[in-house]
């Protein structure tokens, strides 16, 4: 059963956790989100460049836990909403102001869009998302993060792109609500030939850091 944005919201803010699986082999990708889960994970993306992605996500609302929500990550255009949907998906991502954003909100999906610069904080929340993704983070660390922060107080921010486990206290002491961790989590387990064992550790790591993070005082 899918969240309701506001829902959602709350449960991205307890999780501190979206995890991103961009995979080049499809039955991968499936078992890299599955073990994400077993290990704790409740939020999970597949993003569209995933070889059939659709069937991706169908394969994994299976047999998810009812407590996983699983998403459908790089959601274009309006045409992909309506696939992602039709697949299960109960979220949707973008990786810019992409059209996708209010055919999702229209559909009653919550919505990551992907942003930048101020202009487009401003305008991913003008467009109904209920997060934003500021996308690429990793080219202005947390440091930029928190200046964002600054003029919209009020915006759920999460950080994406290049991520890694040791980055993520920094991130939330800047104010994200939540890190999207993608390569540094998943490594090449989606690729058909990588480790699951690694990447079970690697989710170990990130929850543990979630689980044991305090705000910083002052």
């Amino acid at each position: 059963m899918g969240q309701t944005p506001e829902e959602f919201l709350n449960g991205v803010r307890d999780a501190k956790l979206v995890a991103i699986v961009r995979g080049t082999d499809s039955d991968a990708a499936v078992q890299t989100a599955l073990s994400l889960m077993a290990e704790g994970f409740r939020y999970v993306e597949v993003a569209l460049t995933t070889p059939n992605a659709a069937d991706v996500i169908a394969a994994i609302r299976e047999t998810a836990p009812d407590e996983a929500q699983v998403g459908a990550g790089t959601v274009l255009s309006i045409r992909d909403v309506a696939d992602v949907v039709a697949a299960g998906a109960q979220f949707i991502v973008t990786p810019a102001l992409a059209e996708s954003i209010g055919a999702a909100v229209r559909c009653g999906l919550p919505v990551l869009a992907g942003a930048f610069t101020p202009t487009e904080v401003l305008e991913g929340m003008n467009r109904g998302a209920t997060l934003v993704k500021l996308f690429p983070a990793s080219v202005g660390g947390p440091r930029y993060l928190k200046a964002l922060r600054d003029p919209f107080p009020d915006v759920p921010l999460i950080a994406v792109g290049g991520v890694g486990a040791n980055d993520a206290k920094d991130y939330w002491d800047a104010g994200a609500v939540a890190v999207g961790p993608g390569s540094p989590l998943v490594g090449d387990a989606a690729s058909g030939t990588g480790n699951l064992d690694k990447l079970r550790e690697r989710a170990r790591d990130y929850l543990r850091q979630a689980a044991d993070y305090s705000p910083a005082e002052g």
